[in-house]
C-alpha cells in the first residue's frame, strides 16, 4: 500500500525518527467524523503498521477540539438507512477506530478539547490520554436517540472508570471536564495545553527508549488479557511473550549495557 502525498480529514508528521504525529484536520467542523475521514484512518492505520521502524504513534485535533463525533451535517440520512445499509455504516466506521487500536506499537492520543461521540470512542481507542485543561468528554450518543454502545465505548468505559461510573457518564450523557478525567483515569495527566504536544512527545521518547519488540509484545498482553477469562490463560500469553523475546537480540543487549552501565542499543530483532 503507497501512502499518499497528502490525506483530506488530517495530516501525518514525523518530527523524530520512530515517532509519527497524526492530526485530525477539519478544526472548522471540531475534527468530526466523516466517510472519508474513516476509509483514510483505517488506510493510516494500516501503513503505519507495516513501518518496522515506527515507535509511537501521536493522535491529537487541529484547533480547539480532538473530534466532534461524527459530523451531523452528514447523519440527516443514517435515520433513512436500511437497516443493513446502517449496519454497513456503523461497520466503516468500526473498522477505522479498531485499526488504530490495533497499531502494533503504543499510540498516545492528546486530547487538546472536545472528545464527544465517536471522538470519546477514537480518545479510548489509544493506548494512552494525556489531555490539555480543554479536553473534555462526552458520550453523546442518548442525547441524540442512539446507543452509548458504539465504536467500542461500551466496552472502554467499564474497564478503565469502572461500571458504575460508566453507567453514569453514558446514561446523563454529561460532560466529564479535564480534571475529573484525571481523577477516574480518563486520562493519565493534565498538562498546560501549550505543552500538550511536547509532553506527548516526551512520552514517546521514553516508549522508543525500550525494547520495540518487548513494547509490541507488552501491548499484545495488555490487550488480549482484558479479554481472557482466567488468570492460567493470562500466564500462559505472558509466558509465551517471554519466552520469545529471550531468543532476540534486545534482552542479551539489555543485560550487558546495564552490567557496563551504559544506554542499551535496541534493534527489535
Amino acid at each position: 500500500m503507497t501512502e499518499p502525498t497528502t490525506w483530506e480529514t488530517f495530516t501525518l508528521e514525523r518530527p523524530e525518527p520512530g515517532i509519527a504525529v497524526v492530526t485530525l484536520n477539519r478544526p472548522e467542523r471540531m475534527n468530526s467524523m466523516t466517510n472519508t475521514m474513516f476509509v483514510e484512518l483505517e488506510k493510516v492505520a494500516l501503513l503505519l503498521d507495516q513501518e518496522d521502524d515506527l515507535r509511537v504513534v501521536i493522535l491529537t485535533g487541529a484547533g480547539k477540539a480532538f473530534c466532534g463525533g461524527f459530523d451531523l451535517d452528514d447523519a440527516d440520512g443514517l435515520s433513512s438507512l436500511t437497516p443493513m445499509g446502517m449496519l454497513d455504516q456503523q461497520e466503516l466506521a468500526a473498522r477505522a477506530l479498531s485499526a488504530i487500536r490495533s497499531i502494533r506499537v503504543p499510540v498516545i492520543a492528546a486530547v487538546n478539547g472536545a472528545a464527544a461521540g465517536g471522538g470519546l470512542s477514537l480518545s479510548l481507542a489509544a493506548d494512552i490520554r494525556i489531555g490539555s485543561p480543554a479536553a473534555r468528554f462526552n458520550a453523546a450518543f442518548v442525547r441524540i436517540g442512539l446507543s452509548a454502545g458504539d465504536l467500542g465505548a461500551s466496552w472502554h468505559l467499564p474497564r478503565l472508570i469502572g461500571p458504575a461510573r460508566a453507567a453514569e457518564f453514558a446514561y446523563t450523557g454529561r460532560f466529564i471536564e479535564a480534571v475529573e478525567a484525571e481523577s477516574l483515569g480518563l486520562l493519565n495527566a493534565v498538562v498546560p495545553a501549550e505543552s500538550l504536544l511536547d509532553e506527548a512527545l516526551a512520552m514517546a521518547r521514553l516508549i522508543r527508549a525500550n525494547s520495540p519488540a518487548g513494547v509490541q509484545l507488552s501491548k499484545r498482553a495488555l490487550h488480549a488479557n482484558m479479554e481472557v477469562s482466567s488468570y492460567a490463560a493470562a500466564l500462559e500469553l505472558e509466558n509465551r511473550g517471554q519466552a520469545l523475546l529471550t531468543r532476540g537480540e534486545d534482552m542479551p543487549e539489555a543485560l550487558a549495557a546495564f552490567k557496563e552501565k551504559r544506554s542499551p542499543k535496541f534493534t527489535g530483532r
